[in-house]
């Protein structure tokens, strides 16, 4: 099941709206076959370890890494693929929550009297297929806050200036991250700021395009900023109230970026749950937001960050930088949003530190 999770997290950033799902097959104690979901969602794990497998898969054991679908999409049923294949026994490592799975697949699986294990390394197969699970759920895309940070907790200097803080292999680490999630945002500040393109460059790597996100509630996203004047070739969008300026949106969507629109909670202010459901209703899985503060702090402040990357470069820049974290309005320590420190790795001349919601 360790092997197999290793594959899902090969189609983490690639698969979306679909989780990314690994599968094993062994048969006489020798792994007969190998597969995890390919880019765009499909094939699926399971069939593609049973294309591999051949008619070796026939009497072997298959270690999946959540339940196998039941339903008729754009492939057939896994569980009708396995039960063809005719392995014996099946290892699932957590339940599909989809409802139009939800224990169907175990239970036809059962029915054809293929022997079901459950529950084999779920907590490791919850931290993979999390996006997923939260979007399923709870209407929203997994959420992680990167930031690039001096020792002082500082983005930028007092006059803007912010490269570059970490090192390049901080940046390297950076770019890995994007590839690993389904979408790059940024607020609407550092979009106008830093002028950034949120692309993936690494090298060799050729995965599926990034759809670049804004949260802009006033359309300040200049036309003539490299993600609109790219927008044709690597999508854009902007998410904005939804009583935003027309003409202004239509400035935008005539340059090829994607406008998606927000209810607002009061005037002139945007939800940033509600920004998130949007996102989920487009097949976003896995948020990465790389800043400013204001935009962490907004999320933050709902309670919405659930995983937080730093890069703490061994540098610092005082009182008067610009903070990575706007203002919460918090008058207490225990008010504040905590987090359970989950890694800690030197990176070149710098560090990472990667932290987890505590619930």
């Amino acid at each position: 099941m360790r092997v197999a999770l290793h594959l899902a997290r090969r189609g983490l950033g690639e698969v979306w709206p679909n989780p990314a799902v690994g599968c094993v097959l062994v048969k006489d104690g020798v792994v007969v076959g190998r597969g995890w979901t390919q880019s765009g969602g499909r094939p699926h794990a399971e069939t593609e370890a049973l294309r591999r497998a051949g008619d070796a898969a026939r009497g072997a054991t298959a270690y999946v890494t959540l339940e196998p679908c039941s339903h008729t999409g754009q492939t057939p049923p896994c569980v009708d693929a396995l039960i063809a294949a005719g392995v014996a026994r099946v290892v699932v490592a957590i339940g599909d929550p989809d409802p139009r799975v939800d224990g169907r697949g175990l239970a036809r699986l059962r029915d054809a009297k293929i022997e079901v294990t459950e529950h084999v390394e779920s907590n490791a197969a919850r931290a993979v297929t999390a996006g997923f699970l939260l979007r399923v759920e709870q209407g929203r895309p997994l959420v992680t806050l990167k930031l690039a940070t001096s020792l002082d907790g500082r983005i930028a200097t007092h006059g803007g200036d912010s490269k570059w803080i970490t090192g390049e292999d901080a940046r390297a680490a950076a770019h890995a991250l994007r590839a690993e999630h389904d979408a790059v945002a940024v607020g609407a500040s550092t979009a106008v700021a830093d002028d950034p393109a949120l692309t993936v460059r690494l090298p060799g790597w050729h995965g599926r395009g990034k759809p670049r996100v804004v949260f802009d509630r006033h359309l300040r996203l200049s036309l003539t900023s490299s993600m609109v004047k790219t927008a044709r070739t690597h999508p854009t969008w902007v998410l904005t109230l939804a009583d935003a300026d027309k003409a202004r949106r239509s400035a935008l969507e005539d340059l090829g970026v994607e406008i998606l629109p927000v209810e607002p909670i009061e005037p002139g202010r945007m939800s940033m749950l509600a920004a998130l459901e949007v996102l989920a209703g487009r097949g976003i899985t896995r948020l990465l937001v790389e800043g400013g503060g204001r935009i962490a702090a907004s999320l933050l402040a709902e309670k919405l960050v659930d995983r937080l990357i730093l890069f703490r470069a061994g540098r610092v820049l005082g009182g008067d930088g610009v903070p990575a974290i706007a203002g919460l309005g918090i008058a207490t320590v225990a008010e504040g949003p905590v987090f359970r420190r989950s890694d800690l790795r030197p990176l070149g001349p710098d560090a990472v530190e990667f932290w987890e919601r505590s619930l």
